[in-house]
C-alpha cells in the first residue's frame, strides 16, 4: 500500500502543502515545482509522472478528468473543493483524512469531493 502524495495546483493557498508536510504527509506546490502557468492538461501530466494526487479549486479539473477518462488517458487521482468553501486549516485536515484512509492505487483515476 502506497500513501498518497498531494501536489496542490497554484489555485491553492501554499499553506496548505506547507501544512501538509508539517503533518508528515509528501506534499508540494505548483510554486515549489516551478509550474506556475501550466494548463490543466500539463499539470494532470505532471502529477501522472510523479503518482501525486492533485488538489485544486479550479472548476474546470473535474471536466478535464471526465474527457480523459473517455479518451482512456489516466491520472493520479484529483482532490477537488470550491474556493473559500473550507479554510486551508479544514482543507489541511480532511487532506490528511484522504491521506490516512485511502492509497495512491484507490486514488488512481478517481475524483474527492472535500
Amino acid at each position: 500500500m502506497s500513501k498518497i502524495k498531494i501536489y496542490t495546483d497554484e489555485d491553492v493557498d501554499v499553506a496548505v502543502a506547507e501544512g501538509l508536510k508539517r503533518r508528515g504527509v509528501k506534499a508540494w506546490s505548483a510554486r515549489d515545482a516551478g509550474n506556475l502557468g501550466l494548463t490543466d492538461k500539463e499539470q494532470l501530466q505532471y502529477v501522472f509522472r510523479n503518482k501525486a494526487a492533485i488538489f485544486t479549486h479550479d472548476d474546470d479539473f473535474p471536466i478535464v478528468a471526465d474527457d480523459w477518462a473517455r479518451k482512456g488517458q489516466e491520472h493520479a487521482g484529483i482532490i477537488y473543493v470550491q474556493r473559500q468553501k473550507l479554510s486551508v486549516g479544514e482543507c489541511i485536515r480532511r487532506l490528511e483524512l484522504i491521506v490516512d484512509i485511502l492509497d495512491a492505487e484507490e486514488m488512481k483515476n478517481h475524483i474527492e469531493f472535500l
